[in-house]
């Protein structure tokens, strides 16, 4: 009764259009009604309590490294550095996009801000040297969903607050399964893009090479300088964000000078809206997570899931394509938010690592930005290429099955994610 009464309440409340935050608070207010309390004003505290979290001083500090790392001219040494290096192999427009989305994931960890900022600079090239635009764009999108899951990640975060998981071990235990994602869409690319009759651009010569070496060095090290901040314990997660923005600000204005004063006052504003947007999502859900303990309904899931628990492969197995249905339909934000308390006592109670359950569940979340209709980067694409939504899925399927080949690969063996993380952590 309970989990027909929630997605009522949350399936009706988008229906009619209203924002996932205040559809969340209405799932919570049915639930309030339903176990019998009426004292509306524990929304009030809840939502003022899921806010005020330590962890989550991150994200606005990440989200202002992303806005300052675009208009400093980060995004784009990045990606010419790649194109120095293997702009001249067949295919190596692709390879420069898969490199540079997984630098920026690095940096950034939004996704549609990183397939944006690729594509802005690469699908115009790809054109004009003959590649299949969907499947460019496809490559991109595929791309873009890797910042989620590498470290700096506020997916990561989020989930890290909301499931009450360390946050540290999270980003730690990213990376591998982000790179395998990379490495995933090289040899797709590799493969479908062998026989296009493309334009190769000119090899460099070292000069140029070293050149784009030095243009790209303060760019490249920011990544290296918060992984290994994270690994040497120099900072935590929170404090790694205001080091990013910090970075992002100085080489910004006076390493690369690209970024302008006068410019300041509009980052400063969009990264806040971001934020806002996001913490107020945050504390609504932790208001219905906690009605949700409330009203027993892990334990009704539970009880629909337990023909599964005899064996945790299986059970993972399970929940992932429970995941990877509903991401097809909700977004990446009300996915986390909905079934991450709904989920975390189901792997808990059957022995599930916490932060190898994360980090899949990022992933898959992640992916689902990419699968139709929902699928916020696809728009992004659809956009910054200028191709309809279904010239875009034809291009981007082989990227898809190689992103879900990798998922389902973490699933069926955890010591690929377990094991780096301990080597990180010891």
């Amino acid at each position: 009764m309970t989990v027909a009464l929630f997605t009522a309440a949350l399936l009706g409340s988008m229906a009619i259009g209203m924002p996932i935050a205040f559809a969340l608070l209405v799932c919570a207010v049915v639930l309030m009604v339903a176990g019998g309390q009426t004292d509306t004003t524990i929304l009030s505290q809840k939502l003022v309590e899921g806010a005020d979290s330590f962890p989550l001083l991150a994200i606005p500090f990440f989200m202002l490294a992303g806005e300052l790392m675009n208009a400093g001219g980060i995004s784009r040494r990045i990606v010419l550095f790649a194109l120095t290096f293997v702009g001249h192999i067949r295919g190596g427009l692709g390879l420069v996009a898969i490199f540079a989305s997984v630098v920026m994931a690095a940096i950034s960890g939004s996704a549609a801000a990183d397939a944006a900022a690729i594509g802005a600079l690469l699908i115009p090239m790809m054109r004009q040297a003959g590649y299949d635009v969907p499947r460019a764009a496809g490559l991109i999108a595929a791309g873009g969903v890797i910042a989620p899951v590498i470290p700096p990640s506020i997916g990561l975060i989020v989930f890290g607050v909301v499931a009450n998981v360390s946050i540290g071990k999270l980003f730690l235990a990213g990376i591998v399964p982000g790179l395998m994602m990379g490495v995933a869409l090289v040899l797709t690319w590799l493969w479908v893009a062998r026989r296009d009759a493309v334009a190769i651009r000119p090899r460099q010569g070292w000069d140029a090479r070293g050149k784009a070496v030095l243009e790209a060095f303060w760019a490249l090290l920011m990544p290296f300088g918060i992984i290994g901040g994270l690994k040497f314990g120099v900072f935590t997660p929170t404090e790694a964000g205001v080091v990013a923005a910090v970075y992002a600000l100085v080489v910004g204005l006076f390493v690369y000078r690209e970024l302008k004063p006068a410019a300041l006052p509009r980052l400063f504003t969009a990264a806040a809206r971001s934020t806002a947007v996001v913490v107020f999502l945050i504390a609504a859900a932790l208001i219905s997570a906690w009605l949700i303990t409330l009203s027993e309904l892990p334990g009704q899931v539970k009880a629909m899931l337990e023909p599964f628990m005899w064996d945790k492969t299986v059970l993972m197995l399970v929940i992932m394509v429970i995941v990877v249905v509903v991401g097809t339909a909700l977004d990446f934000a009300p996915t986390l938010m909905i079934l991450t308390p709904i989920l975390m006592p189901i792997v808990k109670e059957a022995g599930i690592d916490p932060v190898y359950f994360g980090v899949l569940f990022i992933m898959n979340n992640a992916i689902g930005l990419i699968t139709p209709p929902v699928g916020i980067v696809l728009n992004v694409m659809c956009g910054v290429s200028k191709i309809t939504m279904p010239d875009l899925m034809k291009g981007l399927w082989p990227f898809l099955w190689a992103e879900l080949a990798v998922l389902f690969l973490l699933v069926l063996f955890p010591g690929l994610v377990t094991g780096p993380l301990w080597w990180l952590t010891h």
